[in-house]
C-alpha cells in the first residue's frame, strides 16, 4: 500500500424513505440528470468514491445491494453487508473486518448520500489526525434545525449532542454550540480498533415503526465513539466545512435537485 494511502468506508445501506417515488438505493441517484431527476449519469456514490483520497475503499450495503455492487464494481471496493439497518454505528461495525485488516494508518468514514464534499476537505480531515485520534467534519448552518451539535472545549470535541437533548438546553448554551455534525469522520485506524468492541457492547434501544407497528430495536451510533474516546483522554477535534451546502445530505427530492444544480455549477458542460 502506498505510504500516503487512506482507507475509506462509505455507508450506502439505507433505503432513504423520504425520497418519494424512488425505490432504488438513493446513493445511485444521478448528479447529472437526464429526463427526470431520478435518471441520468454520474451517480452520487461514484462521485463520492472518486473524491476520496487514494486508498482501499469499503462500501456498506443492504438496500438494493446488487445494484450498488454492479454500479461500483469497476472501481474495485470491498463490500460489507449491514444485515439489519441498525444505525451509523451498526454500519461501521459491519465493516470491522476491513478496519482490522486494511494496511493504512488513517481511515475516513463517510456517508453515501453526501456528494458535495470537496477532495481537499477530506484531505484536511486526514491531515488533522497528526494532532488527534478522531476528527469530526463540522459545519456552521444558518439554521441548526435538528442537527446534532458539537460540544466543544476549546479545540476539543467533548461529545456530539442530538437535537432532542440540546433543544432543552438554556438559550445561551445553545448559542455557544454553533458547529453541527455532518456525520463524516477521520480516525487513526489502529487506535480506533479497540473502541469498536466497546461500541458493540453499548446498543441503544429505540422505538421504530415497522409495517404499521411500533417495535423496539437495538441501534448503534457513531457519535458514541466521540464520548468514549474523550472519556479515555483521547483527543477528538474537528475541522469545519467551507459552507453548509458542502455537507448537505440528499434526503429528499428538493435536496437532490439542489445537489444536481450545485454539481452543474462546479462541473459545467464544456462548450462545443
Amino acid at each position: 500500500m502506498g505510504e500516503n494511502a487512506v482507507a475509506s468506508i462509505i455507508m450506502a445501506a439505507g433505503r432513504g424513505s423520504r425520497m418519494k417515488d424512488f425505490e432504488g438505493n438513493k446513493t445511485l441517484l444521478p448528479l447529472v440528470p437526464a429526463g427526470t431527476p431520478f435518471q441520468g449519469d454520474h451517480p452520487i456514490l461514484l462521485h463520492i468514491i472518486q473524491s476520496l483520497p487514494p486508498g482501499p475503499k469499503a462500501v456498506v450495503v443492504n438496500h438494493k445491494k446488487k445494484d450498488v455492487m454492479e454500479a461500483t464494481r469497476s472501481i474495485g471496493p470491498s463490500y460489507f453487508e449491514q444485515p439489519v439497518l441498525n444505525g451509523t454505528g451498526g454500519a461501521l461495525l459491519a465493516a470491522v473486518e476491513f478496519i482490522q485488516s486494511v494496511d493504512c494508518d488513517d481511515l475516513i468514514i463517510t456517508m453515501g448520500d453526501v456528494p458535495l464534499v470537496r477532495e481537499k476537505t477530506y484531505l484536511r480531515l486526514v491531515e488533522s489526525l497528526q494532532s488527534q485520534l478522531l476528527a469530526v467534519l463540522g459545519f456552521r448552518p444558518s439554521d441548526k434545525r435538528r442537527y446534532g451539535v458539537l460540544e466543544m472545549d476549546g479545540a476539543r470535541v467533548r461529545r456530539i449532542v442530538e437535537w432532542k437533548y440540546w433543544n432543552a438546553f438554556p438559550k445561551e448554551t445553545q448559542d455557544r454550540m454553533e458547529i453541527c455534525n455532518s456525520g463524516i469522520y477521520a480516525a487513526r485506524r489502529k487506535e480506533l480498533i479497540p473502541y469498536l468492541s466497546v461500541l458493540r457492547s453499548r446498543p441503544h434501544v429505540v422505538s421504530k415503526e415497522r409495517e404499521g407497528k411500533v417495535v423496539q430495536l437495538e441501534e448503534f451510533f457513531m457519535t458514541d465513539l466521540v464520548e468514549l474516546l474523550d472519556q479515555d483522554g483521547k483527543r477528538v477535534g474537528c475541522i469545519v466545512a467551507e459552507d453548509e451546502d458542502e455537507v448537505m445530505g440528499v434526503d429528499d427530492l428538493s435536496a437532490l435537485l439542489k445537489a444536481q444544480e450545485e454539481f452543474r455549477k462546479r462541473h459545467p458542460t464544456p462548450q462545443r
